[in-house]
């Protein structure tokens, strides 16, 4: 097994991007209440707080805060990404190299992870999830998006609904409530 070069600081938050292997792929979106089952089985046994995420068709950002003394967050992927493709019946098209180790081929191996630093770097990171959407072009408004936490921000009064609109000419874009 490859040994990636990680930092691992117990206890801290991670912004992370994870990609289908396939990127025209809407299975994220198509499987969503899987990948949600997902979710909460692997904080089930590994426990760790959300604090923003998007699901878009092919790929997925995601905030998360682990526990005090805990550090291990591959292993949280690796339990999602196993549970969810466990609930995929098999077809998708794989390499050789995946045959030949008895991988799927739904998710790419690698993802992307950053140490949040401090708290403008959380911010503007939970910014870039939340518009995600629209950089897209999924949806001209993040409140049109139904896959993200921006909506519990709404909720709770930290984020406006109209929040983040395409271009991001909103004058509130970027703002906290």
């Amino acid at each position: 097994m490859t040994n990636y070069r990680r930092t691992f600081v117990p206890g801290s938050t991670w912004f992370f991007t994870v990609n289908l292997q396939d990127r025209r792929s809407r299975l994220l979106v198509d499987r969503i209440d899987d990948l949600r089952q997902a979710l909460r089985y692997v904080k089930r046994r590994h426990p760790f707080h959300v604090d923003a995420m998007v699901v878009l068709p092919d790929h997925m950002h995601a905030i998360w805060t682990l526990p005090k003394g805990q550090d291990d967050y591959p292993l949280r992927w690796r339990l999602l990404k196993t549970w969810f493709s466990r609930q995929i019946d098999p077809g998708e098209n794989r390499r050789a190299s995946r045959v030949d180790k008895g991988e799927r081929g739904i998710w790419q191996r690698r993802y992307w992870e950053h140490l949040i630093r401090n708290e403008s770097d959380l911010h503007r990171h939970i910014d870039y999830i939340h518009f995600n959407p629209v950089k897209h072009g999924h949806v001209p408004r993040t409140a049109d998006w139904p896959y993200s936490t921006f909506h519990r921000y709404v909720a709770d009064g930290v984020l406006p609904a109209d929040w983040g609109i395409a271009l991001g000419d909103d004058p509130g874009f970027g703002e906290r409530a």
